[in-house]
């Protein structure tokens, strides 16, 4: 029982790992990556559509993205998108290809993205704590209902502890390591 809820928490703590990466993924650097038009949705024919399901997204450089639009009709559609979009991006078409190049970060632009990066890290951490308190719980209640001794808890707990304790330290490092990314010029 005990080794359910440890792996339980494992599980959920690897997940809040996973979606801290997509946040992180999301916040735009001084490079292209395809990843970062994911939350873009673009209307096709009256429904909401991301906009890789419209067209093929490719990176040809660092400082550019190019957006392949399966249906030519909707180039403007994409264009408006794209602009509507909170990244500050100004795509450009030549008919066929959408050409979207990214402008050089300011140092301001730089510091403000490293507290949003800050803030994802530490929600990350809140969420990953929350998982501990969840798993925690489930053990003394074991403990209440006399399924498991005193000392069972307190090691389970320690050891929900290190695992705790190694997620954090994971989040940790993915955020350094997107604030260097960030910072880099």
């Amino acid at each position: 029982m005990i080794d359910e809820i440890k792996e339980d928490a494992q599980e959920r703590m690897g997940k809040s790992i996973e979606a801290l990466k997509n946040n992180l993924n999301k916040v735009r650097t001084g490079r292209a990556h395809a990843s970062l038009l994911d939350n873009i949705v673009v209307e096709y024919y009256g429904m909401d559509t991301p906009l890789n399901q419209v067209g093929n997204i490719s990176v040809p450089d660092a400082r550019n993205l190019s957006i392949t639009v399966f249906d030519k009709g909707m180039i403007s559609a994409v264009e408006k998108a794209i602009m509507k979009s909170d990244l500050g991006l100004n795509p450009q078409s030549n008919g066929t290809l959408i050409r979207i190049p990214l402008p050089p970060l300011t140092e301001e632009r730089r510091k403000d993205l490293v507290k949003v990066v800050r803030g994802e890290a530490e929600n990350g951490k809140v969420a990953i704590r929350n998982i501990r308190r969840d798993a925690n719980s489930d053990i003394k209640s074991l403990n209440k209902e006399k399924e498991i001794s005193d000392d069972e808890m307190h090691q389970s707990e320690d050891e929900v502890q290190k695992i705790t304790d190694t997620y954090i330290k994971q989040v940790d490092e993915l955020l350094a390591k997107k604030e260097a990314e960030l910072m880099e010029i």
